[in-house]
């Protein structure tokens, strides 16, 4: 497992995404590896749905444990016209 030390660092992206697009950007965003948290806003800013990724996960089992987690995004997604989706990496310095 990847630890988080002095020789990394953590930054944040946010993205708007139509409500069809968030659960295959969710799978991209946990497939890419680097990334340690979503948190997935109304338009508001109001938080609806947080969710903490261990680092080291391998893909396929990341799919596999996470699909309650993208079940739920999707349930949001589906009564929500537009969602967005704040992302906290980290990576090398």
């Amino acid at each position: 497992m990847a630890k988080h030390d002095e020789t990394q660092k953590t930054w944040t992206e946010e993205l708007t995404l139509d409500a069809g697009q968030v659960v295959g950007k969710v799978k991209e965003l946990i497939a890419q590896g680097n990334v340690r948290r979503l948190i997935i806003r109304r338009p508001n800013d109001e938080v609806l749905f947080e969710v903490p990724l261990t680092a080291g996960v391998a893909v396929g089992s990341a799919a596999v444990l996470l699909a309650p987690v993208l079940a739920a995004v999707g349930a949001l997604a589906a009564v929500l016209a537009e969602v967005k989706i704040q992302v906290v990496r980290v990576g090398e310095k």
